[in-house]
């Protein structure tokens, strides 16, 4: 094979290098030029007045993950905070996590699993769990006296089979992007700049299908999952009393460190889809309170007509059940109560299962299904009020077991200088 710069059949002559030099040059200027835009339109800003990824418009991929802290003092947190907040700024622009890591010639934080690629509107969302305010009744950093009232521990929900080891944490963060290599590897950065201050206790990767624009996905059960779900700029329904801002943001009504932030509820939950995909669709039908094709509420035509929950059939029996889904989990069914769904479907492979409904059936069953993350200006008011009466009455319960859960008080937006959650930390710390 000759060489492309060959002069007469042989080598490169000098003339040859120099031209090639040059071409090689512009070409990658004009790709440079032509990356730059494309890179800034495919990332999210990282600074602002609340976190990114609670009222972006959802990825299509996310990684969830959950710490135990191991740090000392509260000094620790600040500089653990103050490195993820770093490494994010940088990784949500479509950078390496640490500057100067960008030719791989060394070990770094970074590892370069994201190397060339896109942000892809990547997100970084941080809470804090109430071990970070005490834990075992210990004020081990100084801090439980800031610990909002709305950040409550969760109740014993009917129904729950939670794995304490798979459930809870001190603190979290959600990586969503549309490519699951950069969400991933974004948190493999963050665990990895974490050690000695915090160790990764669980994690969970899910992903939502390609669904044309401005149309609703549908979840692992084949409906039209999220319909009524609050949106920003989207005008309340007659099953949605309030605004998005009053549904999810922090006001004055708890400590100023939060103000602007949201109250996140994580709750993984599996489905048992070899049962779900035997029932009739129609039955699937009243389980859930909408037909299947359409996303219609039962007896209507189109996905966003309004639920009418006061309907009646010509026997006096409600159109959608007592105790179907959409029915028990509508605002107006729940006193107003409302949240920000930002829900992804999990498949986890097949694991040993025992069906808790009948007909009890065990064995090897696929480990599928949704983490649930709402977020919300206060639990107690959101998703607590509302799904006490949907565990003990929700149709949906015989298909699904919530085996894992955490709550997490996730801060306000970062201004530029500054760190996560900084306002907390302000001479609260030891």
């Amino acid at each position: 094979m000759s060489c492309p710069f060959d002069h007469g059949g042989h080598r490169p002559s000098r003339r040859g290098l120099l031209a090639a030099a040059g071409g090689l040059l512009a070409a990658g200027t004009a790709r440079a030029q032509a990356t730059g835009p494309a890179l800034a339109q495919a990332a999210e800003p990282f600074h602002g007045v609340h976190q990114s990824g609670i009222a972006t418009a959802q990825q299509k991929h996310q990684t969830f993950a959950s710490f135990d802290l191991v740090a000392k003092s509260g000094t620790e947190i600040v500089a653990l905070l103050r490195a993820w907040t770093a490494a994010s700024i940088r990784l949500t622009a479509g950078q390496s996590a640490e500057a100067g890591d960008e030719d791989l010639s060394a070990a770094s934080a970074d590892g370069g699993s994201a190397q060339g690629l896109s942000p892809e509107r990547l997100t970084l969302t941080f809470g804090f769990g109430p071990g970070l305010f005490s834990k075992d009744g210990n004020d081990r950093y100084g801090l439980a006296a800031q610990r909002p009232a709305a950040l409550v521990d969760l109740p014993t929900f009917h129904g729950d089979q939670l794995d304490p080891v798979h459930s809870g944490g001190d603190l979290s963060v959600q990586a969503c992007a549309d490519d699951p290599q950069v969400a991933f590897h974004a948190i493999r950065v963050l665990t990895h700049l974490a050690s000695g201050s915090a160790t990764l206790r669980w994690l969970q990767a899910g992903f939502l299908p390609n669904t044309p624009a401005g149309q609703t996905p549908r979840n692992l059960m084949g409906f039209k999952d999220g319909t009524n779900n609050s949106q920003p700029g989207h005008p309340p329904t007659s099953d949605m009393p309030s605004g998005f801002d009053d549904v999810v943001w922090a006001g004055s009504e708890g400590p100023d460190w939060m103000r602007g932030g949201s109250y996140l509820v994580a709750r993984r939950i599996r489905i048992s889809l070899e049962h779900w995909d035997k029932t009739p669709v129609d039955f699937q039908e009243e389980v859930i309170g909408r037909h299947k094709r359409s996303g219609a509420p039962i007896g209507k035509k189109a996905e966003h007509d309004t639920l009418g929950l006061e309907r009646e059939d010509d026997t006096g029996a409600p159109v959608i059940a007592e105790t179907a889904h959409v029915r028990l989990g509508a605002p107006s069914a729940n006193g107003g109560a409302q949240i920000l769904r930002r829900a992804y479907s999990y498949n986890d492979g097949a694991t040993f299962t025992a069906e808790r409904w009948p007909p009890w059936r065990q064995g090897v069953m696929l480990d599928a299904g949704l983490l649930f993350l709402a977020y919300q200006r206060d639990p107690r008011i959101g998703f607590i009020r509302i799904f006490e009466t949907m565990a003990k009455m929700d149709a949906l319960n015989q298909y699904t077991t919530h085996n894992a859960s955490a709550v997490f008080a996730c801060p306000p937006g970062v201004r530029e200088g500054e760190f996560i959650g900084q306002a907390l930390f302000k001479g609260n710390v030891v």
